[in-house]
């Protein structure tokens, strides 16, 4: 991943000075140590949350530097025909998203993945095997500044609280018109996931080409894309935050957490 080097605050329009969202996600630091949650397991990054576009393709992104195993960064690939893909630019398969989403997913294969950040809100997203092209440019409005500020000091052990969870989503829902969005439910392989975008950008433009062949136009889809039972913004956005996966078998983890640190991965 490229570094924010370079990169500048500007003004942004309402007045207020806007650093990027570069400069936020470039102050996660590739770390691996036990989650913070008992029980569970974590990501702490960035990603477009999800990004349906008129053809019926969805794209999605995950960077997470911060986990219990190794940083990775993954991109995801939906098929107009509901078919989906997940490519892994990491060590292994098992410590990352296939972890969680793997059974609901058509097809996993590692691939190398290339961020660079060509301004302080704008991102372009490499990818070798199928040839991706990605350019997202992000928006930072009055009402997102407002609950960005919110979302990133909440508490972590009030978000896991349903109710609280539920009225978190209705409230971005009304603010970003992203949908029904799941933040606490079930992820595909069965833990129990609680999913934190402390903070959300719409994605105001955005250009793909998978393979050669032009992704169309981001759009607002007419129902919320969903992996098993998780459902993603109807909405293009893109979230830095983080997510916790419960541990369903503790001599797994441990065995890969240990096998990991045998072969001293670093990213």
């Amino acid at each position: 991943m490229s570094s924010a080097e370079g990169v500048t605050e500007r003004q942004h329009p309402t007045g207020e000075l806007e650093r990027g969202i570069a400069a936020k996600v470039q102050q996660i630091r590739p770390s691996v140590q036990p989650s913070p949650m008992q029980g569970y397991e974590h990501v702490r990054g960035f990603g477009i949350y999800a990004l349906p576009f008129d053809s019926g393709h969805v794209l999605a992104l995950r960077v997470f530097p911060e986990n219990d195993f190794a940083p990775y960064t993954t991109v995801w690939h939906r098929t107009p025909d509901g078919r989906w893909s997940i490519y892994v630019d990491g060590p292994r398969h098992d410590t990352a998203c296939p972890r969680y989403y793997g059974t609901a997913t058509d097809h996993v294969q590692s691939a190398t993945i290339t961020l660079d950040w060509i301004g302080p809100m704008e991102l372009q997203v490499r990818m070798d095997d199928p040839e991706l092209h990605l350019t997202v440019r992000m928006d930072a409005p009055l009402t997102a500044t407002i609950l960005n500020a919110i979302g990133a000091r909440f508490p972590a052990k009030i978000w896991r609280v349903p109710g609280v969870a539920s009225l978190f989503a209705r409230v971005a829902d009304t603010v970003f018109d992203i949908g029904d969005v799941t933040l606490i439910g079930t992820a595909p392989n069965g833990q129990r996931a609680i999913l934190m975008p402390r903070q959300m950008y719409p994605i105001e433009s955005a250009v793909a080409t998978l393979d050669g062949d032009d992704l169309g136009e981001p759009t607002t889809s007419e129902t919320n894309p969903t992996m098993g039972n998780v459902a993603f913004p109807a909405r293009p956005m893109l979230a830095i935050g983080e997510a916790y996966f419960e541990i369903l078998d503790r001599s797994e983890y441990d065995r890969t957490r240990a096998e990991l640190n045998e072969t001293s991965v670093s990213y």
